[in-house]
């Protein structure tokens, strides 16, 4: 046994080295490395088209923009007559409540205004009462005018047979005459200042049971007592006050010139702008669910109540001129709109963008 061959001991030796050196251990790993990237190339195709099989059928039934903005409606406070602000009573961001008082023009200008209207009332209900009374209208003139006539006449008659008996002179004769003549035209006059005092007493159809100067004064005074309580300007709605950059006491108030908004926040609503290739599937009532930017994780839900009646580049200042040589398709956007039908934790300002998805399936 101890004389065994040693050949053979090697040989087992050498193979049992083998076996044991790091070179056939790098084989090994080398080939697990090469299973895993096979395995890996297979796999991560199916993954890509599962995860865009997952995204498309997420899709289904909904309709999506980020092409969205709150909004909320807002009232431009102008003034409506002309005048120095005397005095302020808000600020930028108070909020006030329909009736409050936002700032008074100087009043002294139109008190005196109403004052004189007074006054003009006044004078004209007098002028009125003097017409009544007036002589012209009582007739008076006009009986004796026609007294008058009645004696010409018989003077003249009978100045008329003395001068066919050759009794009165030429003179006396044709004097007769022209006493009747004369009395005739008084009557004339008479009956016309009647007539004119009559119709400075008249009624027109245009304001029947009045007479026209005292219809005409009580206009005037109606406009100066208008023009009294327009100086006192109040709050349209409630809301938030904003752009109040011009309401500063001794600023010149002007007519049609915005000094404040009024920015409403009982009526926040959602404006999105969807492509006109997403407007198949939407219809009034379909929920909604609303993302903010300004918010994240913050979502509300909501409801479409009304798609818009024109796209947004139609009813733009300047619309779109499509008639021409290099004329390019662009996708329009119309306006939908969209109520929020929770009470949102935090404060929405109106312009925030806004991120809504449209359950078209429901």
């Amino acid at each position: 046994m101890a004389e065994a061959d040693p050949r053979i001991d090697e040989s087992e030796t050498t193979a049992a080295t083998e076996k044991g050196t790091p070179e056939g251990s790098d084989t090994k790993q080398e080939k697990r490395r090469k299973r895993k990237k096979l395995v890996l190339m297979i796999l991560m195709p199916l993954l890509i088209l599962a995860g865009i099989g997952w995204y498309w059928l997420s899709l289904q039934g909904k309709v999506s923009t980020d092409n969205a903005y709150v909004k909320q409606d807002s009232v431009s406070i102008t003034a409506e007559i002309t005048g120095p602000i005397a005095e302020v009573f808000v600020k930028e961001g108070d909020q006030v409540k329909a009736g409050d008082p936002l700032f008074r023009i100087d009043p002294e200008p139109y008190r005196i205004a109403l004052e004189d209207a007074n006054a003009a009332l006044a004078e004209a209900q007098a002028n009125v009462t003097a017409l009544a009374s007036d002589a012209d209208l009582s007739g008076t003139d006009i009986s004796a005018a026609r007294e008058d006539i009645a004696f010409a006449q018989s003077r003249f008659e009978r100045q008329q047979a003395l001068w066919e008996r050759g009794f009165t002179t030429k003179a006396d004769y044709d004097a007769a005459r022209h006493s009747v003549q004369q009395a005739r035209e008084s009557l004339k006059a008479a009956q016309a200042r009647q007539s004119e005092a009559r119709a400075r007493l008249a009624q027109g159809a245009a304001a029947p049971g009045r007479n026209p100067r005292i219809a005409a004064a009580e206009a005037r005074k109606a406009k100066a007592e208008l023009d009294l309580r327009r100086t006192s300007i109040t709050a349209p709605l409630s809301g938030q006050v904003a752009q109040a950059a011009r309401l500063q006491v001794g600023q010149m108030a002007l007519t049609g010139l915005p000094m404040l908004e009024i920015v409403g926040q009982e009526s926040t609503y959602v404006e999105a702008n969807f492509k006109e290739t997403q407007l198949d599937e939407l219809q009034p009532g379909q929920p909604v669910r609303i993302g903010f930017d300004a918010y994240p994780g913050l979502e509300l839900k909501g409801h479409v109540v009304s798609i818009g009646a024109g796209t947004g580049s139609e009813f733009s200042v300047l619309p779109a001129q499509n008639a021409s040589g290099n004329w390019v398709k662009v996708t329009q956007r119309v306006p939908v709109r969209i109520a929020i039908d929770e009470d949102s934790p935090r404060k929405l300002i109106a312009g925030q963008s806004v991120e809504v998805t449209v359950r078209t399936e429901d």
